[in-house]
């Protein structure tokens, strides 16, 4: 008997359909899929979920001294003139990083191997390339999700049948994180 579900797809089909479900699943929430696929990403989502578990705490603080841009009260950088051209003014600013230690790296690499870059768009500039950003999906899973569950011992999705399918009579549900 086999260990997972084929779903009626090819391999790279199936893997790039589990992938692109658990990063809806782990950025919304939640979602409405069949039963058999929920089972499937259930598995993969509970498992980058205890990863991020055991090692949410797995970080350094680190000070760095950093360059950045001055700027003016509009937002923009303040340039001046330096030998007939002009040039950024820049400050030395100390921050403080997470440094991950060498396990969570790998737990951030492994995660990133199952899930997909997302990229959020503003409603007001919708179908445009303008201030669009890029969640870290594996970032949002040690900062946010994992302390939410350091306690519980597994159980880290819920399935809930919503009904039948009009189409094809697929028995649908919602997979949630609880």
């Amino acid at each position: 008997m086999a260990g997972y579900r084929k779903l009626s797809r090819t391999s790279s089909q199936r893997k790039a359909l589990i992938r692109g479900q658990v990063t809806s699943l782990l950025q919304h929430g939640k979602i409405v899929t069949t039963q058999a696929k929920a089972k499937e990403i259930s598995k993969v989502a509970e498992g980058l979920i205890a990863l991020a578990i055991k090692e949410k705490d797995n970080y350094e603080e680190v000070t760095v001294k950093a360059k950045v841009a001055r700027k003016d009260a509009d937002g923009r950088r303040v340039k001046e003139v330096v030998d007939g051209k002009k040039v950024d003014v820049y400050d030395e600013v100390d921050k403080t990083i997470k440094k991950d230690m060498p396990s969570r790296l790998h737990a951030r690499r492994q995660m990133n191997k199952v899930l997909y870059k997302v990229t959020v768009v503003p409603k007001e500039n919708a179908g445009k390339k303008k201030n669009t950003k890029t969640v870290d999906l594996a970032q949002k899973l040690f900062d946010e999700i994992a302390p939410k569950y350091a306690d519980r011992k597994g159980g880290y999705t819920r399935i809930i049948k919503i009904g039948q399918r009009k189409g094809d009579a697929a028995m649908e549900v919602v997979l949630e994180l609880v």
